[in-house]
């Protein structure tokens, strides 16, 4: 029988290279990557049957690179493995589409199931959080406006670049923008969120799950 086809992104590689071993098992394992930007590029070069993200990754995180993804037409069913277990980043990881959001402490009891149910077309909550999940819906928390939520794309792409202490000139580099333009970028979002400095520009990315502390 034909193994299903995942894609690994995490970018601590200990943690990688531990979920190596589970996932190989039953699993061909295509690749493992470190950042949302190499998984958006591979999950388009190698048409993987399942993607297992983390939320926060450098470049670019894994809420984003999906929404990328799904913007693609990327068939892949995706999974998120993250460390965050406030209910906030599960609903915005089910409001893309996701089918799986599963804690790293439990991915070696959780993470395979996970995996199988999506396989089948079905979705997998770890029941460390599922009723927390489903009363936030039911008393509509799901549905709280993050004002993060008003920005473009691209907007959201150099959020995270600054918050992650990169200059005008890097992010410019790596969104293939002019340097002048990614300035624009951060002096509109800043006033958008009404931010004043950098520094709180980071301690934001850093609240919101979109960088590591």
């Amino acid at each position: 029988m034909k193994r299903a086809r995942v894609l690994l992104a995490d970018d601590h590689r200990i943690v990688a290279e531990g979920l190596r071993s589970l996932l190989e098992s039953e699993f061909e394992l295509v690749d493992i990557v470190e950042d949302g930007r190499t998984l958006v590029a591979r999950a388009q070069e190698l048409f993987p049957d399942v993607i297992v993200a983390d939320i926060t990754m450098p470049l670019l995180n894994g809420i984003e690179a999906v929404r990328q993804l799904k913007k693609a037409d990327v068939p892949a069913k995706v999974i998120f493995l993250t460390m965050h277990q406030d209910v906030t980043y599960a609903a915005k990881a089910f409001e893309l589409g996701a089918s799986g959001f599963v804690l790293k402490h439990s991915a070696p009891s959780e993470l395979v199931t996970a995996i199988r149910e999506a396989l089948a077309g079905r979705t997998y909550v770890t029941p460390l959080i599922a009723g927390e999940l489903m009363q936030a819906y039911r008393d509509g928390a799901g549905q709280r406006q993050d004002p993060a939520a008003a920005l473009t794309p691209r907007q959201r792409e150099v959020l995270q670049l600054f918050a992650e202490g990169r200059s005008a000139k890097e992010v410019a580099t790596i969104l293939r923008i002019s340097p002048r333009t990614a300035e624009f970028h951060k002096a509109s979002i800043m006033r958008m969120l009404g931010l004043r400095t950098t520094a709180e520009l980071a301690q934001y990315a850093v609240r919101h799950g979109i960088i590591a502390s």
